[in-house]
């Protein structure tokens, strides 16, 4: 057992002895495998950002919500052409189902929102997110609010002119001021603001900081069931015992009834899921990781060719010192663990330069987009990453280390002079 160590401890002196002798040699090669170890850790680590920022944002909302509406949130069999001759889903629609759906928790009416501008006196803001929906948003989102209240079912119900704004929106408008109470406003109308929103900080566009809620029926009273044109959704929270699968059956039938369609006619309408949601983003992020896999695994086989490469090179030109200390007694074994490391050590090293550089990226990105986005290298990517820049470093060195391992020490004396 110790001869082995010893014979570990010297190949590996000869190794960063070897490496030493030839910087610009060993700096290339460790180019090579640093661009393609920093390349993968940086798309994964960039997707696993994002994939945990989704499910925060998330995180708050009820998995089984869904909207009911003419257009579906993923992927589906039914043409272009059938879905834009579906209805608009419309605020009697709504009522329909909130009446005569059972096992719903909370429901609400919601007009897709659209740009709006906002004044108050001499100030203001353009190109607000306004989003006119119904009173039960409150409990489906879990909203949280900050100062004032959120409206109420009967102000919701009878369109009464309030609105609730967002911490960033209302400290844009109002600044230190308390805005409670003030008058703003919104679609050449006035408005009184009730309430604003807690901080939620930026997540992926969604976050309500910078929007503002109205009641649904506020403007439909002078804008004939929409905004601009812009569509309606029914957001159903269902209980939470209700068994899911016949809750969506029910929904569907009884609609399809209200709608008077047919047996054999298709549904004119989707109800999406946020379920459906999260695998449809599941899956966009495992393509995403496949992608950046297959983009930087280029980056890494390049650089495990250099090494290689460079390996061959450097048997080459020791061949003549492989041949003397094969002929003062070196084993095999020696000569193979000496290249073996060589190889290993030039792909850890680049390795970890990779790691240190993705690290320092995500620091500065972290630094420059601060709370709207969370740039984070994991513990299972670090590892990932010096997993993958040893197995290189194996399998670079394997070959070029077994053909100097094999070499006879005459000939090897023999061609080195």
């Amino acid at each position: 057992m110790l001869v082995y160590l010893r014979v570990i401890k010297e190949s590996f002196s000869f190794a960063l002895n070897a490496l030493r002798n030839n910087k610009l040699r060993t700096f290339l090669s460790l180019l090579g495998v640093t661009v393609g170890i920093f390349s993968i850790i940086a798309v994964l680590a960039a997707v696993d950002s994002l994939d945990r920022d989704i499910k925060e944002n998330l995180s708050g909302l009820d998995k089984n919500t869904m909207y009911l509406t003419k257009y579906s949130f993923g992927p589906t069999n039914v043409p272009r052409w059938k879905r834009d001759n579906f209805p608009q889903t419309e605020y009697d629609d709504y009522e329909f189902v909130r009446r005569n759906i059972p096992d719903i928790e909370e429901s609400a009416y919601v007009i897709f929102g659209g740009m709006e501008t906002i004044r108050y006196q001499a100030e203001t803001l353009s190109n607000v997110e306004v989003t006119p929906i119904s009173h039960g948003i409150y409990t489906i989102d879990d909203l949280k609010v900050e100062k004032g209240r959120f409206y109420s079912e009967l102000e919701s119900d009878t369109g009464a002119p309030v609105i609730v704004m967002g911490s960033e929106l209302a400290e844009n408008l109002f600044g230190e001021s308390n805005p409670i109470g003030k008058v703003v406003r919104v679609y050449g109308r006035k408005l009184t603001v009730i309430g604003v929103l807690k901080k939620y900080g930026a997540g992926l566009g969604d976050s309500p900081d910078g929007k503002a809620f109205v009641p649904a029926n506020f403007v439909r009273q002078f804008r004939n069931g929409g905004v601009n044109g812009l569509p309606g959704a029914i957001v159903i929270k269902p209980k939470a015992d209700v068994d899911i699968g016949a809750f969506e059956s029910v929904l569907k039938q009884k609609f399809r009834n209200y709608r008077g369609l047919k047996a054999d006619e298709d549904d004119n309408f989707f109800v999406n899921k946020l379920s459906g949601l999260v695998s449809f983003v599941d899956a966009i992020i495992g393509t995403l990781n496949l992608v950046g896999w297959v983009i930087s695994g280029f980056s890494l086989l390049v650089g495990g060719f250099g090494i290689a490469n460079i390996m061959f090179v450097s048997v080459k030109e020791r061949t003549n010192l492989i041949g003397i200390q094969k002929s003062l007694g070196a084993k095999n074994r020696f000569i193979l663990f000496q290249f073996l490391f060589e190889a290993v050590i030039l792909a850890v090293v680049g390795g970890l330069i990779g790691l240190f550089l993705v690290w320092m990226t995500a620091l500065i990105m972290n630094g420059v987009v601060g709370d709207d986005f969370t740039f984070v290298l994991s513990f299972g990517n670090m590892f990932l990453g010096f997993a993958l820049s040893t197995f290189i470093g194996l399998l670079s060195g394997v070959i070029p280390a077994f053909s100097a391992s094999r070499l006879d020490p005459v000939e090897a004396i023999r061609t080195g002079m």
